[in-house]
Order: structure tokens, then C-alpha cells, then sequence
């Protein structure tokens, strides 16, 4: 079976990381108050730990920022679906030796996938071949 070399992702996020970047990407651009906001109930974070962590994600270039009054709106300069194609590709390089057939088969055997998850997939599968 033919390996791909694939490019890592630049920055992996860490999962606290990836958590809050998700309420960005979701909001589009978010300050730390509209961050508390969004978190659930039971999630408690510090207004400074939310801080810190979207200050390290500027640092990385994930993020970027504007001074809006006495604090700064967040948004992000890297993209949900090209975060989650870089993190895809590492995967199948690192743990499914470069076959994503691999990773697709595990997750089909292995997944909850509803009869409408399983024709959607047919679908793309059947464009992907046209």
C-alpha cells in the first residue's frame, strides 16, 4: 500500500486550547466575556486563564486580535476545516501508517453511524468516484 507523506499541522492545539478555539470559530470573533458566556455551566474557567490561553494562541498565529475598548475581540486567522484536515492527515500518518482507508474503515466499524450518516456517506463516495 502506497504511503502519502503529509504535512503536519503547523501548531497542534492543546485540548484546552482546542476548546476555546472552537467557541471562537462557532462565534466568529469572541472576547473573553462572550467566551465565559458560551461556556456550560458545570466548565468553570477564570476570566484570566481564558486570557492567557487566547494570548498563547495569538502567539501561535491561530488567533488574532483588535483593541475594542479596554479589551480585544479574538478571531481566528487559522480555519476550522483547514485545522481539521491538517489534524486528519497527522492522524493517518502517525497512527494509521499513511492508509486513511484505515482510518475511514475503523471509524465506519466502530462509530455509531445512523442509516442516514451511512446513504450521506454513500453519496460522497459515489460524487468522489464521478
Amino acid at each position: 500500500m502506497k504511503k502519502r507523506k503529509s504535512k503536519a499541522p503547523a501548531k497542534m492545539l492543546t485540548e484546552v486550547e482546542l476548546e476555546l478555539m472552537s467557541y471562537v470559530w462557532r462565534l466568529k470573533e469572541a472576547t473573553v466575556n462572550d467566551i465565559i458566556a458560551s461556556l456550560p455551566e458545570d466548565r468553570k474557567l477564570a476570566y484570566t486563564s481564558i486570557s492567557t490561553i487566547l494570548r498563547i494562541l495569538e502567539q501561535k498565529n491561530v488567533l488574532d486580535s483588535r483593541k475594542e475598548g479596554r479589551g480585544h475581540v479574538y478571531f481566528a486567522k487559522l480555519q476550522k476545516d483547514k485545522y481539521e484536515t491538517d489534524l486528519l492527515q497527522s492522524l493517518v500518518t502517525k497512527v494509521f501508517d499513511g492508509a486513511p482507508l484505515s482510518l475511514a474503515r475503523r471509524l465506519i466499524q466502530e462509530s455509531d453511524m445512523t442509516e442516514a450518516d451511512i446513504k450521506e456517506l454513500r453519496t460522497i463516495l459515489n460524487e468522489r468516484l464521478r
